[in-house]
């Protein structure tokens, strides 16, 4: 391991155990950082102390254009990855591997606002009823238990994906308790189950999951599990909700985040506080769940355009 390496390997270490960042998250500062990192030894600094901020502005510039051999990135994710380098170096200089640093002037782009895609109720009805259909199979009764628990709670993937079936088992059981749900930075939130994805679930581990769960050769506390028997992971999930999709005949693209923002856009179209939103999406700040506010604003100008005689 390189000098840099080892230097990143303990900032990543740090945004793991002292900031509480998840998995996913320090994956992908990790993902950033190595590009960089890359750059830098491409350009002869070999040393924390060796980078100065026209090595920074390089890897910033090469980042839209591509200079460096890789795809360029849109200015979403100059931005992501800016925001780690300058988290990297003012690390460095807090843990005094540095005197200075050299990202204190370099700012991220700022990204065109983008609001988030989400399905009208009656598309989201027509995937649902896609997902088991009138013959299901286990991996269809599986299907439907994502989908129901994704759309029915707003769930990340990651979080649906982490789940054991003693967590549900404790949900189904009571129904004022809620669905216990682990998200970001080890956040603990409780989010109401409702009754479609209660009979969804209720469906897949008396119908479905044992027909699967003896699969892997081995036992697994896992809700939803792959055709091998093991714990479905968040691609094989996102391939499954693209497959039940095409079966639903959907041209437009759907994502697991598609069902979140379906979930938070219909609380608000039906009258829901945001703070109450914001609570059951595990948002930080409340700045991020009004997002959501401007789809339904845009919805109904839509409708105006549309409808009213002298919108044009």
């Amino acid at each position: 391991m390189d000098v840099l390496a080892g230097h990143l390997a303990t900032y990543l270490d740090h945004l793991r155990v002292e900031r509480g960042l998840s998995g996913h998250t320090v994956a992908a500062y990790r993902r950033d950082l190595e590009r960089y990192l890359s750059a830098l030894r491409a350009a002869g600094a070999t040393q924390p102390s060796h980078v100065t901020p026209e090595h920074v502005r390089a890897f910033a510039t090469s980042l839209r254009s591509g200079e460096d051999g890789r795809r360029p990135l849109a200015a979403a994710s100059v931005a992501r990855t800016i925001v780690a380098v300058r988290g990297l170096h003012r690390f460095w200089l807090s843990e005094r591997v540095t005197a200075t640093d050299p990202a204190i002037d370099i700012a991220p782009p700022q990204p065109g606002r983008r609001l988030p895609k989400a399905l009208d109720v009656a598309q989201v009805a027509r995937l649902l009823e896609a997902a088991a259909g009138p013959d299901p199979t286990p991996a269809d009764l599986c299907d439907a238990a994502l989908l129901e628990l994704l759309y029915g709670t707003g769930a990340r993937i990651s979080e649906v994906v982490t789940l054991d079936v003693d967590d549900l088992t404790r949900a189904l059981s009571d129904d004022t308790s809620g669905l216990r749900l682990l998200g970001k930075g080890d956040k603990e939130r409780v989010v109401p189950l409702g009754s479609y994805a209660r009979a969804a679930v209720d469906a897949w581990l008396v119908r479905g999951r044992p027909a699967l769960a003896g699969r892997s050769g081995r036992a697994t506390p896992a809700l939803l599990l792959n055709a091998r028997g093991a714990r479905l992971s968040r691609q094989s999930a996102f391939n499954r909700i693209r497959t039940v999709a095409s079966k639903a005949g959907m041209a437009v693209e759907i994502s697991p985040h598609t069902l979140r923002h379906s979930y938070a856009t219909h609380l608000l179209d039906g009258g829901a506080d945001i703070r109450v939103v914001q609570e059951l999406l595990g948002h930080a700040s409340v700045a991020t769940t009004q997002l959501y506010t401007l789809v339904t604003v845009e919805h109904l100008r839509e409708v105006y355009l549309a409808a009213h005689p002298r919108a044009r």
